[in-house]
């Protein structure tokens, strides 16, 4: 069967996470950048990856890569590329772009060169010179960084986010595959407690228990690839019997609590829809409140922010009581994902370690504290190695 690059796109700070997640799914030459990891795969694959990876935003197709400093470089260099394999005659083009630090700087123009070359080399293929666009949807992009042109063809449509289960959210939603990123991180196991006593709408704890489940993220969901006539309907369907067969049947509890009626309304809707109502359970409750007489624990939780002025002394407030709050828990981990920088000091601890994640285009903190008696006799060590994954912010 024939391989493809592929690129698997993440929010920045969890490249590791995501090259884990791959790992595990059995590829290897795992290449990590700035927000992807990059790795060859089947037409098999596409399907796998869209339907299994927890912590991706996109799983891409790389086309073709070269060096473009004038639109007729970029048209020559993209007609000669092979979309006659993938693209039928009645493909349905959409072609956005980006440019960093390029000497071609007009996104529009150069959306425009990059669909007239498509064009060009489809009239070779189907000698015909109009094209109907009403069939599959391809999204392609051109992303040019420092004049060199990456064109890759999107196979997830809607973002690998968007699992199904999250109709409404709260106010300040946290993405689906940063709560998962956060729950592997913690290395948390289905055999202690979880509990996130802010819960909002609830997504934390059901990427937990969709993880715990073994249920694949994207099992009741489409993709845009499943349009496209070259990657068989039937490896669609193999996949998501092979998914849905792999689901365990372990038993487990997730607490889910929050002071906000509205919001907990919204979590019980979110955790049905996940088909996870019998290991997640939601209560109201002030987390000051919280309590537990289970020996090992984690919390994972996504406190508000206090991004607005007026909100910053009632924020301020709610890390003291949480500091306050957590102490009483002996060997208990807690995993407190903040965009505040003054956090450890309401909190009246410094974490035990601090990992730059972005929710969204935020930049926050996961501030990770460790019990030394459950790690030292409890847990195995799982290290997730950014050893490989180069920072340079001012390109992304």
């Amino acid at each position: 069967m024939e391989k493809y690059e592929l690129i698997a796109t993440s929010a920045f700070g969890i490249e590791a996470v995501l090259k884990r997640e791959l790992e595990q799914l059995g590829f290897s030459g795992l290449k990590a950048e700035n927000g992807r990891i990059s790795f060859f795969g089947t037409a098999e694959d596409i399907v796998r990856t869209n339907l299994w990876l927890r912590t991706a935003d996109r799983v891409l197709m790389k086309i073709g890569e070269f060096r473009a400093e004038s639109f007729d470089q970029l048209f020559d260099q993209t007609v000669v590329l092979p979309w006659s394999d993938l693209l039928p005659v009645n493909a349905r083009i959409h072609v956005n772009g980006k440019s960093i630090k390029s000497k071609l700087f007009s996104v529009s123009d150069c959306q425009a060169i990059v669909k007239k070359a498509i064009i060009e080399s489809l009239k070779k293929k189907y000698r015909k010179n109009w094209f109907s666009e009403d069939g599959p949807l391809y999204k392609i992009e051109v992303s040019l960084l420092k004049d060199i042109a990456t064109i890759t063809i999107d196979t997830s449509g809607a973002g690998l986010h968007k699992r199904g289960y999250r109709e409404e959210a709260g106010d300040a939603p946290l993405k689906e595959t940063l709560a998962a990123a956060m729950v592997y991180l913690s290395r948390w196991t289905p055999d202690r407690v979880l509990a996130d006593p802010l819960c909002g709408s609830g997504t934390i704890g059901i990427e937990a228990a969709l993880i715990a489940k073994n249920i694949a993220p994207g099992l009741n969901r489409s993709f845009i690839a499943e349009e496209w006539d070259w990657i068989p309907e039937s490896l669609w369907e193999d996949q998501r019997e092979k998914a849905e067969s792999e689901i365990k049947d372990d038993d487990f509890r997730i607490l889910c609590s929050d002071l906000d009626f509205r919001v907990l309304k919204k979590a019980r809707e979110n955790i049905n829809r996940a088909g996870v109502e019998m290991y997640v359970y939601v209560q109201k409750l002030a987390f000051a409140d919280f309590r537990s007489r289970k020996k090992y624990g984690c919390i994972i939780t996504n406190p508000p922010y206090g991004e607005r002025l007026n909100e910053i002394s009632e924020v301020e407030k709610i890390y003291r009581e949480m500091g306050e709050t957590f102490a009483e828990l002996e060997n208990w981990d807690y995993y407190i994902l903040t965009a505040n920088e003054e956090f450890e000091k309401h909190f009246a601890s410094p974490a035990t370690k601090k990992r730059k994640l972005y929710n969204g285009k935020l930049k926050c903190n996961l501030y990770q504290y460790f019990s030394p008696k459950l790690h030292n006799e409890y847990l195995p060590e799982k290290q997730f190695d950014d050893s490989e994954v180069i920072v340079n912010l001012e390109d992304r």
